[in-house]
C-alpha cells in the first residue's frame, strides 16, 4: 500500500514546471509516446508538449497562454473547457501547446503561470456567482482558437454567472462602445453547460476596453446585489 505522506509537496519530476492561483498547474512532456500522441488527435508533429490546466478560470489563463506563445517559438494545439470551477458556475481549462525545443515550451509555460497570477485580478467569486473579464490589446492564436478573436485586433472578454447577469453585462458592453461580437456563449451554446453567459468582443482598443469596464461595473452591482461581496484572487488590473 502506498503511503502518500512519503511524497513531497515539492514536486521534482522533470515534467513539473509550477503552479499558481486558481488551482493552475503547468507541465512539460519532452518526448510524448507516439501512440498516445496519435490518439490525442491534435494533428501535430511536435513531440514536446506544454500542458496548462486549472480548476477555475478560463479567459485569464487563455490570455496568458496567448501572450506566452507570442513571446516564444511555440504553437497552441488545443483548448478545452472542462465543466469544473470547484462547484461554481463556470469552467476550468485544459490547454496543450507544442514546440520543437524543450526550453521554448518550458519558458512558454513559465510565462503563462506568471501572467495567470496577474490576470486572476479580474475574476470575482462569491457564494452567489462569479464574473470574469480579460483584455488583450492584440489578440493572438490562443484567443482566436478559443473565442474567435480577430488576430491583431484588441479583444475583450466577459463572463457572468448566474447566466442572466452575463446577458445584462453583454448588453451593457454592446451599448457602451462600437465593437464587434467575436463570440457569444450560453449554458447550451459553446460551453460545457456552465451557468454563465460569455461575450467576446473585438475592435478598437479603447472601445473594447471601455465596453469591458462598463460590463464589469454592471456585473459587480448585480452580483453584490445578490447578497455578498466577491473575493478576488489577485489585484484588479483593468
Amino acid at each position: 500500500m502506498i503511503d502518500i505522506h512519503n511524497i513531497s509537496t515539492h514536486c521534482t519530476r522533470t515534467e513539473f514546471v509550477g503552479t499558481t492561483v486558481l488551482d493552475t498547474i503547468g507541465l512539460v512532456i519532452s518526448g510524448i509516446d507516439d501512440t498516445l500522441l496519435s490518439t490525442m488527435n491534435i494533428s501535430t508533429k511536435y513531440h514536446t508538449l506544454g500542458l496548462f490546466s486549472s480548476r477555475t478560470g478560463a479567459a485569464g489563463q487563455i490570455t496568458a497562454i496567448d501572450d506566452a506563445v507570442k513571446a516564444t517559438n511555440t504553437e497552441v494545439l488545443s483548448i478545452e473547457f472542462p465543466r469544473d470551477t470547484k462547484g461554481w458556475g463556470g469552467h476550468g481549462n485544459y490547454i496543450v501547446i507544442g514546440g520543437n525545443d524543450v526550453s521554448d515550451v518550458r519558458h512558454a509555460i513559465e510565462l503563462a503561470l506568471e501572467l495567470t497570477k496577474k490576470n486572476a485580478g479580474e475574476l470575482y467569486i462569491s457564494d452567489s456567482g462569479h464574473l470574469e473579464f480579460t483584455f488583450s490589446a492584440s489578440a493572438g492564436a490562443a484567443l482566436q482558437k478559443a473565442f474567435h478573436a480577430v488576430p491583431g485586433q484588441a479583444f475583450g472578454f466577459m463572463a457572468g454567472s448566474p447566466a442572466a447577469i452575463g446577458l445584462v453585462m453583454a448588453d451593457a458592453a454592446m451599448k457602451a462602445s462600437a465593437v464587434n461580437i467575436a463570440c457569444y456563449m450560453t449554458p447550451s451554446i459553446g460551453t460545457s453547460h456552465s451557468n454563465e453567459v460569455i461575450l467576446g468582443i473585438s475592435g478598437d482598443a479603447s472601445a473594447v476596453k471601455a465596453a469591458v469596464l462598463e460590463a464589469r461595473q454592471v456585473g459587480l452591482e448585480l452580483l453584490i446585489g445578490m447578497g455578498s461581496y466577491p473575493e478576488i484572487p489577485g489585484t484588479p488590473y483593468l
